[in-house]
């Protein structure tokens, strides 16, 4: 099997290249990546280890792909992956990495009978549902209050598929929304298999976290370097909860996906750590006070920021009942794991770091 993987070089992209090569040791890895983002050139060394050959191009051009092999599958792992994008800027820039290119994506499976996983993500649930869920403050973090009714879509499990996606979703949401449709389009259109996982929080070792994006090992390499960290919206008390999920449980479900491209599968799943993973910002502190030390400054800002959530944790039960599986590994060791890198890569840490 011959297996592209756009965004190769991200963190997300070169993780699941190491754990899906772990699973098919026959697995012909290629990849694109535009190196647009500092530190994803530390990634090429280890996946030319892998026997990965990366080919440096932009997916909005389709000339770019044109120069590419044939290809039995293609993973998209290739975005802008904030949900602040295009704000302050402008979308063009957005719609043309997270939808252009998808549709170019799209347009080599086609040639090629290829074969789609495409990453998708939780932000394209309804920003106005999600804050309509029902909370209540519970030690350091938001808990669901069960005394009031849920949107639908809802439960003690988290944002089930069935949530609404229903506007505003964010720029950035709404171009993975829109991708998601053209993907699914085009497997009906041309008989080509195509998944969507609609991914939350997805943190590891390896990742440079910024605070709009891979929040768990952003906070935790702040607080190891010593760099000032805040509390922002929800009164500044840090309450608000999201789960995550390791690369390598991802990976799990992507290998089950590949395997079987004519499973009676929902196209669209979600994939996260649910509750059992899910941690409050405040709950983060006191992993870090424990874990690695003192506690750099602390500021509370009250004000909640555009698009920001109080509280979202994956409801995965459609994708354990279809494809028989679950994240396996625990919280604490992903939180761990970051930890035990961030120490290992210190240098390395600062000078990407915010």
């Amino acid at each position: 099997m011959r297996l592209l993987i756009t965004g190769v070089c991200g963190f997300v992209g070169s993780q699941l290249a190491h754990a899906l090569k772990a699973r098919h040791a026959d697995l012909e890895l290629l990849g694109i990546d535009n190196l647009m983002r500092r530190g994803s050139e530390t990634n090429l060394a280890p996946l030319g280890k892998l026997g990965c050959a990366v080919t440096h191009g932009d997916l909005r051009n389709p000339e770019d792909l044109a120069e590419l092999p044939r290809c039995d599958w293609v993973l998209d792992c290739a975005a802008i992956p904030t949900v602040l994008a295009g704000v302050s800027s402008g979308a063009s820039q957005l719609v043309g990495h997270n939808l252009t290119g998808t549709l170019n994506l799209l347009e080599k499976c086609r040639v090629d009978g290829a074969g789609l996983v495409i990453l998708s993500s939780s932000r394209v649930y309804s920003i106005d549902e999600l804050n309509a869920i029902p909370l209540v403050p519970e030690g350091s973090r938001f808990r669901l209050d069960d005394s009031r009714p849920a949107p639908g879509g809802f439960s003690a499990r988290g944002v089930s598929e069935t949530f609404s996606t229903r506007a505003p979703v964010s720029l950035y949401g709404a171009t993975k929304l829109a991708a998601e449709v053209m993907a699914l389009e085009y497997g009906s259109a041309f008989g080509l298999p195509v998944w969507v996982d609609r991914c939350g929080v997805i943190a590891g070792p390896g990742q440079f976290g910024r605070i709009d994006q891979g929040i768990f090992s952003y906070w935790i390499y702040q607080w190891l370097l010593g760099k000032p960290l805040s509390y922002i919206g929800f009164g500044g008390r840090g309450e608000q909860v999201r789960d995550l999920i390791a690369p390598v449980d991802l990976a799990a479900l992507i290998d089950k996906q590949l395997r079987s491209p004519t499973a009676g599968a929902p196209r669209v799943v979600n994939a996260g750590g649910g509750v059992a993973r899910s941690m409050s910002l405040a709950e983060l502190s006191a992993f870090c006070a424990e874990n690695v030390g003192p506690a750099p400054a602390l500021g509370r800002q009250a004000e909640t920021r555009r698009y920001d959530i109080p509280y979202f944790v994956t409801d995965s039960a459609l994708a354990e009942a279809s494809w028989d599986w679950a994240p396996q590994e625990p919280l604490t060791e992903t939180l761990a794991s970051i930890l035990r890198w961030a120490r290992a890569h210190r240098d390395l840490l600062s000078t990407f770091a915010q």
